[in-house]
């Protein structure tokens, strides 16, 4: 079992509602460019995504199998959406978001982290970290 969090990162914030419309022409201008590249550590089944699991995942790992993401296509697809609904980060690293999020189907919310050129890796969201409300919420209003 995977161990808790105790503390979550407090710099995380939400792109300003001011600045969405800009920020998401820019990003529409490079949009297939972001893609999803998956990180093993979320993974206890790899699935479709071309992953290896580790022999020996580090605890308070989140997995992906926990939220029902099994499949490569639909982490590209709730990627792309979270650009779209505006739910990414106000932080960015070479014009990308730092953060993208998205909420699947069953209302469980998900962080991906920007690992460089427009690639991500996803992870679910603990239950205990407060900012899954204002992601919700973000998600619920678009």
């Amino acid at each position: 079992m995977a161990l808790k969090r105790r503390t979550f990162n407090p710099k995380r914030r939400l792109c300003p509602a001011e600045e969405l419309q800009l920020r998401q022409q820019g990003l529409s201008a490079r949009g297939g460019d972001v893609r999803y590249s998956g990180n093993a550590e979320h993974k206890r089944n790899p699935g479709d995504f071309g992953l290896n699991p580790p022999s020996g995942p580090r605890p308070g790992k989140t997995l992906c199998d926990q939220v029902g993401l099994h499949s490569r296509a639909e982490a590209q697809a709730l990627l792309h959406a979270g650009l779209q609904r505006g739910a990414f980060s106000a932080q960015e690293r070479d014009g990308w978001p730092q953060n993208v999020w998205a909420v699947t189907e069953k209302g469980e919310p998900l962080e991906a982290q920007l690992e460089g050129r427009g690639v991500y890796h996803r992870y679910p969201m603990q239950e205990a970290d407060p900012f899954r409300e204002k992601v919700l919420k973000r998600w619920s209003c678009t």
